[in-house]
């Protein structure tokens, strides 16, 4: 790859990752060419030169959010072990993820603007949503996995989703708390019980 090629790359990559921030930040229509070119310290008529539209921006954007904190996190371990669900919880149903939305799930952040988007942005979620649920399936053990795994990302998405809404950080806290304690109690229930 020569110089040129490699400076464009990388600048590609600064814009990928400034819209990655700025969409979780800001939403996918708060998203604005020329605030992101700034950031990414390239002048806006470059834009071209590297997305042939606005709309490839964003499915390759949000691809990257999603994978900055979805699937894969859940399959991987952390210094303190593998991951299970417990952990999984703790690290995504806390007030440090709740408060800072430009570094946190971006399922969370941005399933209501994907829902109301074009076809092409609606599948990148759509796959990485399809993952997120098998990663989490596999932590679990008993009857439906599948089935307790969709209802744990949902309640852990709309947990996320409803305490950042709440202004009233009592109120939010319970919200991650409650969706914490509702989701233990449906793996203990669907445990097998040993007879």
């Amino acid at each position: 790859m020569g110089h040129s090629q490699a400076d464009k790359a990388r600048s590609r990559q600064r814009i990928l990752d400034s819209a990655a921030i700025q969409m979780r930040e800001l939403g996918l229509h708060g998203l604005r060419i020329a605030e992101l070119m700034k950031s990414a310290k390239l002048t806006h008529g470059g834009f071209y030169g590297h997305f042939d539209s606005r709309e490839q921006l964003i499915s390759e954007a949000l691809a990257k959010a999603l994978s900055e904190g979805g699937p894969e996190t859940v399959r991987l371990g952390n210094a303190k072990g593998p991951r299970n669900l417990k952990r999984l919880l703790n690290t995504y149903l806390n007030k440090a993820h709740r408060d800072d939305p430009s570094g946190g799930c971006a399922v969370a952040a941005l399933a209501g603007d994907v829902a109301r988007s074009d076809r092409g942005t609606r599948d990148v979620m759509t796959s990485f949503l399809s993952q997120y649920f098998d990663n989490v399936a596999d932590l679990l053990e008993g009857e439906h996995p599948d089935e307790s795994a969709i209802a744990i990302v949902c309640t852990m998405v709309g947990a996320i989703a409803l305490s950042r809404v709440s202004r009233d950080v009592s109120m939010s806290d319970k919200i991650l708390r409650a969706a914490q304690r509702s989701i233990l109690d449906l793996v203990e229930c669907r445990e097998p019980t040993e007879g």
